[in-house]
């Protein structure tokens, strides 16, 4: 199966990827901006909150920071640093809280989609669900932009083996689902071209909150991992990603170390600050035929 959807090429027997105007590595900042339901629908493949019988207020309400609070504190250093931020977006977001999808639209923030909840997983979906569930999204983004969706990141990073054929029949470009390679590749789809862009779950805010670092311990990861990258950048061109969670990484005592590391980045040279659908085009523009 993983065969059949990727072809392996190791990274240094590739034709060389080369970015726009020389850049050795595309940085894409990820903000997953997401919506977790304060009492989730029962009977689902797992509980949203496990933690005490619902309705988990503390759980709700660390979440609920993010849009509140937590978003906007990024929103300024992201602001400050003139950085172009891809949301993992729960759609369900932009419906409960106008503000956000105002501050999206403002600021031309590119959009993956990452469900309607992040509370409703798509595990154990059958294939006709989840392509409702793949559609809903589709068309509440037309609905509100008028413009297509590019992008997806399966919800609570839950997915099917029809995920990317049903991704790729809805007419997305790219896709965050697979963590397996420093650049994009295609993925085989049933129908259409689909094209996975590196989603990090190692330097990813969430991953290192759940194994108890902080804010200092996650910028240094950035560092060390923006620096090796671009470091091997001379010789094939990579992918810089740096997962984000408002509710994390917009608390107070974790956003200087974040811009500390935000900071190394946009002084070095050679860097293409972009969102996921400009890497994703640029990459469709140098091969636009499926690589074999």
């Amino acid at each position: 199966m993983i065969q059949e959807r990727l072809k392996y090429q190791p990274i240094n027997d590739r034709p060389r990827l080369t970015w726009p105007n020389g850049a050795r590595v595309a940085v894409w900042i990820v903000s997953n901006v997401e919506h977790y339901e304060f009492l989730p629908p029962k009977d689902q493949p797992r509980d949203a909150w496990p933690r005490t019988p619902h309705p988990d207020v503390l759980g709700y309400g660390l979440r609920d920071y993010g849009n509140r609070v937590g978003l906007w504190r990024l929103t300024e250093l992201t602001d400050e640093l003139n950085l172009p931020v891809t949301l993992s977006l729960n759609l369900g977001n932009w419906l409960h809280y106008p503000k956000i999808f105002e501050a999206s639209m403002k600021r031309c923030w590119d959009v993956m989609a990452h469900g309607i909840y992040n509370t409703r997983y798509h595990w154990d979906m059958d294939e006709d669900a989840e392509r409702e569930a793949i559609q809903e999204c589709v068309e509440i983004y037309r609905n509100l932009t008028g413009a297509p969706l590019r992008g997806w990141f399966s919800p609570a990073a839950t997915w099917t083996e029809n995920t990317p054929d049903l991704v790729a029949e809805a007419g997305i470009t790219y896709s965050g689902d697979w963590y397996h390679d420093d650049q994009p590749t295609d993925l085989a789809t049933r129908t259409g071209r689909l094209i996975t862009l590196p989603y990090q779950m190692d330097i990813n805010d969430a991953m290192v909150w759940r194994h108890h670092f902080e804010g200092e311990d996650f910028a240094q990861m950035i560092i060390d991992h923006f620096d090796t990258l671009w470091r091997e950048g001379t010789d094939q061109g990579r992918v810089v990603c740096i997962a984000l969670h408002p509710y994390i990484s917009g608390q107070p005592h974790r956003i200087r170390p974040l811009e500390r590391a935000l900071r190394h980045i946009v002084d070095h040279d050679d860097v293409w600050l972009a969102t996921g659908a400009e890497i994703a085009d640029w990459y469709l523009k140098q091969n636009p035929q499926v690589r074999p």
